[in-house]
């Protein structure tokens, strides 16, 4: 296993300087978040210039690119183009895991296995594992649905967040049943009312999480995924779990 970072964790600073940060705080991969409603890197950038992205992902202050997170409006009428684009740029940067969010909650269940299964299919034309990202409020917010729609697509993965499993509204979701799909880890501490709170406070238990992970042979990423909390040294919170997920590496 190998402990990344998100660039979601500095997505208030330029992508150069959010790159700089990481390497300050001692990481040597990154898993780069492709989002069209941040600053850093956007599909539609991606897909109208291809050649500047691909610069742009290798230029990352020696830093390896692990996994591009995907995020674009799902009825925006290029969204499937965009979405290929960032499947070339993957292929040209050599990196194989895109995390993809599912679709909100109300969204037909038929219609949400179509919609993934073209981006399986998009991306597998250029090596790429699509992986969905659980999230409250979201068709994934339920283990159950999400490991159906696993059984139902061939080769789709499953981006794990224990906290969105951890804080949610009908209480904590038992996700072990997931673990058999999971393609790439985010982490950060949570409690059963607060999605993010600081190092030690919270009840994520990233020892049994990681000896379940072990016991499926995983050989992914588990990729530190904090935005920075109020009078907080967040520089200082992001070493922490860096530190403490390096310690059960051991």
């Amino acid at each position: 296993m190998l402990v990344t970072v998100s660039s979601e964790c500095f997505s208030h600073l330029p992508l150069d300087s959010a790159f700089q940060k990481l390497i300050d705080l001692e990481f040597s991969t990154v898993e780069i978040a492709i989002h069209e409603h941040q600053n850093h890197l956007r599909p539609s950038q991606v897909h109208e210039n291809l050649t500047e992205a691909i610069v742009t992902c290798q230029n990352t202050r020696r830093l390896d690119v692990v996994a591009y997170s995907f995020d674009s409006p799902v009825d925006f009428p290029l969204y499937l183009e965009q979405f290929e684009s960032v499947c070339r740029l993957a292929r040209a940067t050599k990196v194989a895991t895109l995390i993809v969010r599912s679709s909100e909650l109300g969204t037909p269940f038929n219609e949400e296995v179509e919609r993934l299964k073209q981006l399986v299919q998009i991306g597998s034309k250029d090596g790429v594992r699509v992986s969905v990202h659980n999230e409250v409020g979201r068709m994934s917010e339920d283990p159950d649905t999400l490991m159906v729609l696993c059984n139902n697509i061939e080769e789709l993965g499953v981006c794990l967040d224990p906290s969105h499993y951890i804080c949610h509204p009908k209480g904590p979701q038992n996700y072990e049943k997931l673990i058999p799909y999971v393609h790439h880890v985010r982490l950060r501490d949570t409690t059963k009312k607060e999605l993010q709170v600081k190092i030690g406070k919270g009840i994520v238990d990233y020892g049994h999480l990681v000896t379940l992970l072990r016991q499926e042979n995983y050989q992914g990423a588990l990729s530190i995924h904090q935005i920075p909390l109020p009078n907080t040294d967040h520089m200082a919170e992001m070493r922490k779990l860096r530190l403490l997920i390096e310690s059960l590496m051991l």
